[in-house]
């Protein structure tokens, strides 16, 4: 007996092993890419968009991307593009950093039949930081429920926004200049109508979500003429909507200075284009542009030619369905007399104006926790809903209010700025504390109803609360709370009529 078991562990371990499951490759304009599977969902990665905008192709339009001759490992994330460190903001990911950095990822199910909704996401990080690589947006969690998602890097800061006149006086007429960051998005959709079908995805069906500097680029997507058409439907997170960008060479509409003059004050030394590009990346970090304060919102003519708001008010905004919201405690922790561009947006105010306020937030201390999120994110976005219905186009606006109990942040009356993402992409393991039964519901609910939109435009599912459109629900929205999402009327409306009422007085 013993002999014989002998022999027979002998021949099982001289058996020969299973042969190990060959890579996926796809040919895409460029060239093919060898991808990775994984549980049965194929990635491919550091796929580049467009050509390098290093040495004489920094602050130009990003150009097609170089082809290559033998196959391309997509292994391997892409470069950050050159930012500040991240300060332990989940949503940026690992280096190595590089002005080479214009590359996009894509998940997909392995053995996908037929064409699938795609979802393309814009990160945040005020456009100074973030990535497409941090692994809080890895996208297999998404594509599981049948749908090909791509995330994408863009150049930021000043690398990405930013203009001058020795680099207005080289370019040609018709060239875009100074809004390198939104022509960077455009040409990643570009690359995706192109070439998604390789992946199984569907180019006439494109979903473009991102969160806050993300939303407020999705936001400009939705009034591009150089965007319209490379997607079908739009998802703002925390996205603005009330903000006013920069034009190149006039100053803005609430009198900030040109872009160009934003540069000359920035470089004052430097003439020549030469010059500026000879400039070391990093150095361009310092002193750190100003999201909110119009450095890094433009109006550039082209890829984005006048304000958000006014475009909706006037209908112009593409004519697709879209979902909109904002979290319920954003930013908590930023008070009305902060000096910043945030704190200044109420500065307009009138003493009747102001005290009606305070009476609406039950006093000066309620005033100063929410009217900056009440001013910079839910009423813009309610005010955008509102909008976008009555163009006729399907509506869905939403308030994100769920707060995990392991949270290491103090409790501040809601859910704070971006911690709605590990729901969206339903990667709660990437946060850094333990979430329990409800935080995977909530997370389950959130990404069902963001992927069901991509498939059909319209969030609502079988099993799930029915998510209002605007349109025929005016003014009632979908709560994602701790116990699962609730339809009902929007929370503090009259604090927000109050706002409106004051933006209406002053714009």
């Amino acid at each position: 007996m013993f002999i014989a078991n002998l022999l027979s562990t002998v021949a099982v371990l001289m058996s020969p092993l299973p042969e190990p499951e060959a890579p996926p490759i796809v040919a895409v304009a460029q060239g093919e890419l060898v991808g990775r599977v994984e549980d049965g969902i194929a990635a491919y990665k550091g796929i580049p968009y467009a050509e390098p905008p290093v040495g004489p192709l920094r602050w130009r339009a990003p150009r097609p991307p170089l082809a290559w001759a033998t196959p391309r490992d997509a292994g391997s994330y892409g470069a950050l593009c050159i930012q500040p460190p991240g300060n332990g903001d989940p949503g940026v990911g690992p280096g190595p950093m590089s002005e080479d950095c214009l590359t996009l990822n894509v998940w997909a199910p392995a053995d996908a039949e037929g064409p699938l909704p795609v979802m393309v996401w814009i990160h945040g990080g005020g456009m100074n930081n973030g990535s497409g690589t941090a692994t809080l947006y890895d996208g297999r969690n998404l594509a599981r429920r049948g749908v090909v998602v791509v995330t994408v890097n863009y150049r930021l800061g000043r690398l990405g926004f930013f203009d001058h006149p020795a680099l207005a006086a080289e370019r040609t007429e018709d060239e875009p200049g100074g809004n390198y960051g939104m022509m960077d998005i455009v040409a990643s959709l570009e690359w995706v109508r192109d070439n998604i079908g390789a992946f199984g995805g569907d180019p006439a069906n494109v979903t473009v979500f991102g969160e806050s500097a993300g939303g407020a680029a999705v936001t400009r997507l939705m009034i591009s003429p150089k965007a319209r058409g490379l997607f079908h439907r739009a998802v703002v997170q925390s996205g603005l909507g009330r903000d006013t960008g920069t034009p190149l060479d006039r100053p803005s509409a609430i009198g900030g200075a040109s872009l160009q003059d934003r540069g000359l004050n920035y470089a004052w030394n430097l003439t020549t284009a030469d010059q500026l590009r000879a400039i070391p990346a990093e150095t361009l970090l310092t002193p750190a542009p100003s999201f909110y304060g119009g450095d890094n919102l433009v109006i550039d003519g082209q890829v984005v030619t006048r304000d958000v708001e006014p475009a909706f008010a006037a209908g112009l905004q593409a004519p697709v369905p879209f979902m909109i919201g904002t979290n319920s405690a954003e930013f908590w922790w930023m008070k009305p007399t902060d000096l910043s561009p945030y704190g200044e947006i109420d500065d307009a105010l009138t003493f009747e104006e102001r005290e009606t306020l305070y009476a609406a937030y039950g006093g000066e201390a309620g005033y100063n926790a929410h009217v900056v999120s009440d001013l910079a994110f839910n009423e813009p976005a309610r005010n955008l809903a509102r909008l976008h219905a009555r163009a006729g186009h399907p509506t869905y606006l939403y308030r994100f209010d769920v707060v995990p109990d392991p949270s290491p942040e103090p409790q501040h009356e809601g859910a704070t700025h971006a911690s709605e993402r590990p729901y969206v992409f339903d990667n709660l393991w990437t946060t850094n504390w333990p979430m329990g039964e409800r935080d995977q519901r909530a997370a389950t609910a959130m990404a069902d109803y963001w992927t069901t939109f991509a498939r059909s435009g319209d969030p609502n599912g079988v099993g799930r609360p029915t998510w209002p459109d605007f349109r025929e629900a005016t003014d009632r929205l979908l709560e994602f709370t701790n116990d699962g999402p609730v339809d009902k009327p929007i929370p503090f409306a009259e604090r927000l009529d109050l706002i409106q009422a004051y933006y209406e007085r002053v714009r």
